[in-house]
């Protein structure tokens, strides 16, 4: 009888801790998506399993193997093994206050925390009865990450038949409403022309916009169901892709007339493995709107891709192209960074127009020229669309700068940073500096580059030893070959390192003068700036 007690209460202490390590693993894993082989990949690369408690518990292994049974019964080994699963989860940090973009408990986390909970429980059941040799615990322990990749397969079923009522319901209020949709996407420079084009819309009638960063087929329904209203004219949608068929999809429910692509570039590199792939699959959103006898505005460079140059020649009538050349439809004929904002000189059907925003970044330059031709092309005025740009609103964590109450200059690019980005908000540095203030770079460096990793990350570092004086390296195991060409680059110039964004505000906080400007380059989900130790 006492055995079995024991051992009951050491299937408690194991599902106090598993309940805290799920919500730590449930944290990152919905960062990633909820994609099981990505999210298993990052345990692997990260070593991202559990040590702290297995130690603890081969310890006791290791003490029930030497001592005698006759000395020490069997059930104390298994009391120990829970006692130690219950220290374990006092120390568990908890991602739903403590982390830096906190765990969302959705109903689909919610979904997938419970039946992970129960799986992971009754493999701790299992363990407990079947043998009281400690080791089965450190399986059981083990296996806690795996029961929520476990759990998100065997809902598939229910939350496909729940995306398909979400996608039903959207596809009829958009049917209701009947906006003219303006679709987006591009490797980067798709979330701030869909701000800018939302902006100049606004003045020719209601216009709704996915709100932040969202560009996934659920995101957009959601959006749909719950925001757009019957007064709305315009509804601009940012499609993100994750592979080839991404956009395709995105299409179906949200039939674009007006399509934009921005860049095809080295953005999410990682997934897609080649440009081509990355051309072929922000294409799928013109291969959309020609057939539904649409317009699309492309960026002029994406025709250097064999498959975006055979499209445009066999659509040239559809096809509004934006870029330098001469040849281009909307040409750019001058960009300049003034301190209060852009200006873009362009040449539009026969007429020169100047283009202003108080935007930062010559990047943004090109997001005004695409959104000014996709306006047009609506059949907006120009004249009226030169006079909403110069009102435009600074895009939030996009080169968003924000000068301080004591005089610093503080470049906000928290968010999306891709190799032309980064080069731009560089450039910006010079242009906000002060002759007695210094040029701050804080960055983490870029994300899914996949094996352009290394060589993208040192050819920035060279390019910041331009740029700035100093550099602050957060998570210095992800931005080492930047921070590594920056050194060799401006050996004189002083580099700090930071584990965190935390570290980082503290060193800022410390040291920044009033003269100072400084830029934010990026900032990491916890999935990818921290290295979680268990």
């Amino acid at each position: 009888m006492t055995a079995l007690v024991v051992l009951a209460g050491a299937l408690v202490g194991f599902t106090v801790f598993a309940a805290r390590r799920l919500l730590t693993y449930l944290h990152l894993f919905q960062q990633e998506e909820y994609d099981g082989s990505r999210f298993v990949a990052w345990i692997a690369d990260n070593r991202a399993f559990d040590r702290r408690l297995s130690l603890v518990l081969l310890a006791i292994v290791a003490a029930q193997i030497a001592i005698p049974e006759g000395i020490a019964p069997g059930w104390l080994f298994a009391a120990l093994a829970g006692a130690a699963c219950l220290g374990a989860a006092a120390l568990e940090r908890n991602p739903l206050t403590e982390a830096k973009k906190k765990l969302a408990m959705t109903a689909r986390a919610r979904r997938i925390y419970a039946l992970a909970l129960a799986l992971v429980v009754a493999v701790g059941a299992v363990a407990a009865l079947a043998s009281e040799f400690v080791a089965v615990w450190i399986v059981a322990v083990q296996v806690v990450p795996l029961a929520l990749v476990g759990a998100n397969l065997l809902l598939q079923p229910f939350e496909a038949r729940v995306q398909r009522r979400y996608w039903r319901e959207a596809r009829e209020t958009l049917a209701q409403v009947n906006p003219t949709i303006i679709a987006i996407t591009g490797s980067y420079g798709k979330t701030s022309i869909k701000h800018i084009l939302g902006h100049i819309l606004e003045t020719a009638g209601p216009t709704l916009i996915t709100p932040g960063s969202v560009n996934t087929a659920m995101g957009i329904a959601r959006v749909i169901r719950e925001r757009l209203q019957p007064q709305h004219r315009y509804f601009v949608v940012e499609m993100g892709a994750y592979g080839v068929g991404s956009i395709r999809r995105l299409c179906e429910l949200t039939p674009p007339q007006i399509g934009i692509v921005s860049a095809i570039g080295k953005a999410h590199y990682e997934r897609f493995k080649s440009l081509d792939a990355v051309a072929r699959a922000k294409f799928e959103l013109a291969e959309a709107v020609s057939d539904n006898g649409g317009t699309l505005v492309v960026a002029a460079d994406t025709l250097e891709f064999a498959g975006p140059r055979d499209f445009v020649e066999r659509h040239r009538a559809m096809v509004v192209t934006v870029g330098e050349g001469a040849t281009a439809d909307l040409v750019i004929a001058a960009l300049r960074q003034e301190t209060d904002g852009i200006v873009a000189e362009i040449a539009w059907r026969g007429v020169r127009y100047e283009l202003r925003a108080p935007l930062f970044g010559l990047h943004h330059g090109h997001n005004i020229a695409l959104a000014f031709a996709a306006a047009a092309s609506l059949g907006a005025p120009p004249e009226d669309i030169v006079a909403s740009l110069k009102s435009t609103p600074q895009i939030a964590h996009r080169l968003e700068v924000k000068r301080q109450a004591n005089g610093t200059i503080l470049i906000d690019d928290a968010y999306n940073s891709n190799p032309v980005g980064f080069a731009s908000a560089l450039a910006l540095l010079d242009t906000l500096r002060r002759p007695d203030g210094r040029r701050i770079l804080v960055t983490p460096g870029m994300v899914e580059l996949g094996s352009e990793h290394e060589a993208e990350h040192s050819r920035i570092g060279r390019l910041a030893a331009e740029h700035a004086d100093i550099l602050v390296a957060v998570a210095p195991h992800r931005v080492a070959p930047l921070a590594a060409a920056f050194a060799q680059a401006a050996p004189a110039r002083e580099i700090v390192s930071c584990a965190s964004f935390a570290e980082a505000r503290i060193w800022l906080d410390r040291n920044l003068t009033g003269h100072d400007v400084v830029l934010i380059e990026n900032d990491l989900p916890d999935l990818l700036e921290q290295q979680l130790r268990l």
